[in-house]
């Protein structure tokens, strides 16, 4: 049974970094594309979850929203069968709970494949 444990998050200042780890039992994380999607204070979760960055399965290519362009970047360790996002030069718009969703095995990936097998997510601040 699949079961995603996430975790990283906390407080940051605007221009530092966190990095959010997303592990998963169950599966073999490599074989299916994976998200982090975040959601904003006071948003509607049923319709304001905000896809940051995907990475397909097998060649593990990645993508990113334009928001976090050049600032985020998600990663992979198969040997633990995690996924990674690190956050650098964070801005305060970078605030949300941030989710990891574990998607199907279609590349590349779209955030409209993201459906089920969500994590309880994590809260990230970015405040001074």
């Amino acid at each position: 049974q699949l079961q995603i444990v996430q975790s990283g998050g906390g407080l940051a200042q605007p221009g530092g970094a966190l990095r959010l780890s997303c592990a998963a039992s169950g599966i073999t994380m490599k074989y299916y594309a994976i998200g982090w999607f975040r959601q904003a204070p006071g948003k509607d979760p049923s319709k304001d979850r905000e896809g940051v960055s995907c990475m397909s399965s097998g060649s593990g290519d990645s993508y990113y929203a334009d928001s976090v362009k050049g600032r985020f970047n998600i990663s992979k360790d198969n040997a633990k069968n995690t996924v990674y996002l690190q956050m650098n030069r964070m801005k305060p718009e970078d605030t949300g709970v941030y989710f990891c969703v574990v998607g199907p095995n279609i590349s590349p990936p779209s955030w409209a494949i993201f459906l089920d097998n969500w994590g309880e997510g994590t809260l990230v601040t970015v405040s001074s």
